[in-house]
């Protein structure tokens, strides 16, 4: 691409995910920050609510009304359900690309977004041009979009952890896919709310969503995708007294072909060239901590010879590869850009 620097505008950067894509974009050697928004604390800037971005990001916030997103190259939506649906249309009018790290643009149908987030959906026009953004698994279509639904968190880490069995029909669907999946307390977002204060989630564990999780449709969308058939998929995410991290345990029944094919050659093929997949040891035990603050996801098999069974371990940073990160990495590819610019992050530990 040319050499002047990306504009890059986030609309609602006072979340976790906006400070998380202010963290890994304000050192992004390719990157401009041109505009971020906040409704609430237009005006004030930035370092002066994240002191972490002080010398950093010298930026204020401003108003969403007012600012003027049209001057960026891409705009990140780090904002709730419904927000970038209402402005896609006249950003892209305008030659803006467009990443919402919210659910807007991840479900094709229509029907099913309106049941599961009780609203309408205003631009099914534009969303039938949104891309699914997992660049392991739709790199190519990413390069040439314009908008991007960037996926959940929950659902990076099903995903990435049953494609390789997927493309290669080694499952056996007469059994479910059972999802057991566990986040740290930022993936519920920065808010005020009774769940989530220290005091209720501390030295404590529960699930949530058993009937019904809002991860769920979109899961299953794309494994019905990669599968190319139907098949039964149970999912339960659960809350655990961390920050940040998630690890999804994955069970599946595979099937009779299964049995000649060595599943951990398999995986490290398949992802041999991801830079931010890493295959670890058949029977490894990953922590979410190897990867926290990473863009880094990694998977363990561990194959139940007795049942017919293979167990998945997946590990990712919930708010990294779970959202800022993999944006980030969306816009790295629809910019034609190195896709680790900016996101060669050693994890934290301890």
């Amino acid at each position: 691409m040319a050499s002047n620097k990306i504009k890059v505008g986030i609309v609602g950067g006072t979340g976790y995910t906006g400070v998380e894509l202010l963290r890994l974009l304000a050192i992004h050697p390719d990157v401009e920050l041109t505009a971020i928004t906040s409704r609430g604390e237009a005006g004030m800037p930035v370092a002066d609510i994240f002191p972490s971005l002080r010398s950093y990001v010298d930026l204020a916030f401003s108003d969403p009304a007012t600012a003027n997103l049209n001057a960026c190259d891409v705009v990140f939506f780090a904002t709730p359900h419904g927000v970038a649906m209402s402005q896609a249309q006249a950003l892209l009018a305008a030659n803006v690309k467009v990443i919402d790290l919210a659910a807007d643009f991840r479900l094709q149908d229509t029907a099913v977004f309106e049941k599961w987030y009780k609203m309408p959906h205003s631009c099914p026009g534009i969303l039938t041009q949104a891309v699914y953004g997992i660049p392991e698994l739709n790199r190519e279509q990413i390069k040439s979009a314009q908008v991007i639904g960037n996926p959940g968190c929950y659902p990076t880490t099903v995903l990435l952890g049953l494609a390789p069995l997927l493309e290669q029909g080694l499952i056996d669907f007469s059994a479910p896919i059972i999802a057991d999946s566990k986040s740290g307390v930022s993936g519920a977002g920065r808010k005020a709310e009774v769940a989530t204060l220290f005091a209720e989630s501390s030295d404590s564990m529960k699930a949530y969503g058993v009937a019904g999780h809002r991860h769920h449709p979109e899961i299953y969308a794309q494994l019905k995708q990669l599968a190319g058939v139907d098949l039964q998929f149970i999912f339960v995410p659960h809350l655990i007294p961390m920050i940040r991290g998630m690890l999804s345990t994955i069970y599946v029944k595979l099937s009779e072909n299964a049995n000649s094919v060595d599943l951990q050659a398999l995986y490290e093929q398949r992802y041999q060239h991801e830079r931010f997949v890493d295959v670890m040891p058949m029977g490894s035990l990953p922590e979410t901590r190897s990867v926290r603050g990473s863009n880094q996801l990694r998977i363990a098999l561990h194959n139940q010879t007795d049942t017919g069974y293979l167990t998945l371990v997946v590990v990712q940073d919930n708010l990294v590869k779970g959202a800022a990160g993999q944006a980030v990495q969306n816009m790295n590819i629809m910019f034609d850009l190195p896709e680790t610019t900016g996101l060669e992050v050693v994890p934290l530990l301890p």
